[in-house]
């Protein structure tokens, strides 16, 4: 029996799989798909056994008992707010008639458990769960997209249980951080196609199969003839531009961590354990149920980056951002007199006491040569109050850096909305800025020295000195 549905999936067609895989799919199933023996060119020693059907228990949310439980109306289960979602086995595109029993997973069904997890308002999180050689090229990048976006919203951390090669990889390549145990095992950045030439065993059997076309690519890669160099050629130019896009696509999810010409110099090569984090493929060898509990153990961590200003401590430094302005162009203009300087280093004196009162209602670490970047842990329910958020963030920033600029400090708006400096910051940087430079123009006068020797009288005034006392006795 020909089972062409799946057939079609595996023979020339791009796919994102480990190869071992798929010479133990073609080892194992062929058979019954092809209706014949399989003879595998250049692989008959790379196999040891047939393919499995991978458990699909799950370790982070309980047994297979448990997993086969309800969850509600959840597609997922939920473990403390982080939703749970398992790849596994492997991957198709328009797999939705696809059963769980089968060893696979579809993107849809991936798709769709990401999308519910973001809207979820119970979900805090969400946990990766995979175990997958791959599978096709065809929906991949669009699922990794989607997970991609979802961090923008809710942590999402991959766990790795055991593999996650090629299409696996690519999907546990865009979570926040990838999490291995030490014998698990990623990578394979790579592309593969399979061809079946049936016309030796076809001759056997006398058979003889004519192709009829129109169109001269028509029948390219049919399995009733050996394949052409040409065609060949053309498969593999293909199977590059899916590589490239593969490379990049991880590249985007593993900012600062991997980057694209090192994601393709691993030439599809896997990698297991502490080699995984050494080559930037994974963040740390765990347990998985100990990396599951310290990423819940995150979530409930108040978060380390500056906060939002209180609407009273917000008018409250502006003003005291106002009269530091006001306190500068009143030194600028000040005569040298010593009424003036008086008057001046009091009234500095009085926006220090208002700065240590801002700096005891706001115990936020003060920057000591530039302002730190600290992000603020705003998650915008979608684009629109995003791109207010940032609009309104750029306008305070531009406005501090231009009361900055009166007080004779420079601030570079830009390098501080591409950082993600929060517009507190900055304004804290200033006052204290301002405050130091003060400090250094409120020395008046030193007092003698009781160390160094006085100065003797110039003789010049002396002389003057005694013509002067001369013409008054006279």
């Amino acid at each position: 029996m020909l089972h062409a549905r799946i057939a079609a999936r595996a023979f020339n067609t791009p796919l994102l799989v480990e190869p071992s895989k798929a010479m133990a799919f073609l080892s194992g199933l062929g058979p019954r798909i092809l209706g014949r023996p399989v003879n595998l060119s250049d692989h008959d020693d790379a196999l040891d056994g047939a393919a499995y059907l991978p458990a699909r228990a799950s370790i982070l949310a309980g047994g297979l008992t448990e997993s086969l439980q309800q969850n509600g109306n959840a597609p997922y289960p939920v473990v403390d707010g982080i939703a749970v979602i398992e790849i596994s086995g492997v991957l198709i595109h328009r797999g939705g008639w696809i059963g769980q029993s089968s060893g696979q997973t579809s993107y849809e069904g991936i798709a769709a458990q990401i999308e519910a997890a973001a809207r979820d308002p119970s979900v805090r999180a969400v946990a990766l769960e995979i175990d997958s050689f791959g599978g096709e090229v065809a929906g991949v990048f669009d699922l990794a997209d989607k997970i991609r976006a979802l961090r923008r919203d809710k942590p999402v951390w991959a766990f790795v249980a055991e593999h996650a090669f090629s299409a696996g990889y690519a999907l546990a390549s865009q979570a926040e951080r990838i999490l291995v145990p030490r014998t698990g095992a990623v990578g394979s950045i790579g592309v593969v196609v399979m061809h079946a030439d049936l016309s030796g065993q076809l001759d056997q059997d006398g058979v003889r199969v004519t192709m009829i076309n129109s169109g001269a690519h028509k029948v390219d890669a049919n399995p009733y003839e050996p394949l052409p160099e040409s065609v060949r050629d053309d498969i593999q130019r293909e199977i590059d531009v899916l590589r490239f896009l593969f490379a990049e696509t991880v590249a985007a999810g593993r900012t600062g961590r991997l980057s694209q010409d090192a994601a393709l110099a691993t030439e599809a090569a896997t990698y297991r354990g502490t080699e995984a984090v050494a080559a930037g493929l994974a963040d740390e060898v765990i347990d998985l149920a100990q990396g599951f509990a310290r990423f819940r153990e995150s979530l409930s961590k108040p978060p380390s980056n500056a906060r939002l200003p209180r609407a009273d401590h917000y008018r409250a430094k502006e003003a005291a951002m106002s009269a530091r302005t006001d306190a500068a162009e009143a030194y600028t203009e000040a005569t040298d007199t010593d009424d003036t300087l008086l008057e001046s280093s009091g009234e500095d004196a009085d926006l220090q006491e208002n700065d240590h009162d801002i700096v005891q209602e706001d115990p936020a670490p003060a920057a000591a040569a530039s302002p730190a970047a600290a992000p603020t842990a705003v998650h915008p329910s979608n684009l629109a109050d995003l791109s207010e958020q940032l609009r309104e963030a750029a306008a305070e920033i531009a406005d501090i850096a231009a009361q900055a600029g009166r007080l004779g400090i420079t601030i570079d708006a830009a390098t501080a909305l591409r950082e993600g400096t929060a517009p507190e910051v900055l304004r804290r940087f200033v006052l204290e800025s301002a405050s130091a430079a003060a400090d250094a123009r409120d020395i008046l006068a030193a007092p003698p020295s009781t160390v160094l020797p006085k100065s003797t009288e110039s003789p010049i005034v002396a002389a003057a000195k005694k013509a002067a006392s001369a013409g008054s006795r006279g």
